[in-house]
């Protein structure tokens, strides 16, 4: 694995820091498939329950790919069949919190919504520039972006390509929360034990249940969720979680 990836594991948190903070830690192709194998081993992993995605540096959670590279495509079709950082953290079973330290431009931009959690700090700007360029994003920018903020917001900055603050993040519901660059890793760290200490089969059900909302009609949706929670209520887990109400104790979960 390249060194521009971090990748470490502490319990059962796993943290991917993209580490090139002098370059905004803009993504290379070595990157992307560093960040593939990264998420390769968090599936695999039974003892991996939550991952936290970030930048290393205070300047940049990351800026896209790395423009720089995109010239070493021969063709545009090689370079639509890319190792895409954006798709590999998107096949992340585990759930996933993005700590948006600084830029979060263009495939930064994406990798943050790729995430089911999005904290930011004080510092962090949240652009779609790609347009300023010649192109458009291509790792679920406007999907992630228009049901995120709303459709005319989404349009105002994917046809400007201006960035908007941590603030404006929050208030148009981007990102969940707005910490002091100081604290931002620490809270992402917080929030991850919260949901490791949580049932972990139900943990990536849930994760799969939300994805559903927001590509089914209504009523699949619904159906799948039952479903999906016939097959919680099935689990040791979810035994152990009546148990323990019952007795008035804090469960103890296993991954089965």
């Amino acid at each position: 694995m390249t060194e521009d990836i971090r990748f470490e594991v502490d319990g059962a948190v796993a943290t991917i820091t993209l580490n090139r903070p002098l370059k905004l830690n803009a993504v290379t192709p070595e990157m992307a498939k560093a960040i593939v194998a990264a998420v390769e081993e968090c599936n695999e992993s039974d003892t991996i329950r939550v991952v936290i995605v970030t930048g290393a540096g205070e300047r940049s959670f990351c800026a896209g790919s790395d423009i720089k590279e995109l010239d070493t495509y021969e063709t545009p079709w090689q370079f639509r069949n890319r190792s895409d950082y954006c798709d590999a953290i998107r096949k992340l079973l585990k759930p996933t919190i993005a700590a948006v330290n600084g830029y979060a431009f263009g495939g930064g931009l994406e990798t943050a919504m790729s995430c089911d959690i999005r904290i930011a700090s004080e510092n962090a700007q949240f652009a779609a520039p790609e347009i300023k360029l010649g192109w458009i994003g291509g790792g679920g920018m406007a999907a992630f972006l228009s049901h995120s903020v709303g459709a005319s917001n989404a349009a105002l900055m994917l046809m400007t390509g201006d960035p908007i603050s941590s603030e404006k993040a929050l208030a148009w519901g981007l990102v969940s929360e707005v910490v002091p660059q100081a604290e931002l890793l620490a809270r992402a760290r917080t929030i991850a034990g919260i949901i490791a200490s949580r049932a972990p089969i139900a943990a990536e059900t849930a994760k799969l249940n939300l994805q559903a909302a927001v590509s089914m009609p209504l009523d699949k949706a619904i159906e799948y969720e039952r479903d999906l929670q016939t097959i919680c209520f099935a689990t040791d887990d979810a035994k152990e979680g009546r148990a323990a109400f019952k007795e008035k104790r804090q469960p103890t979960f296993r991954r089965r």
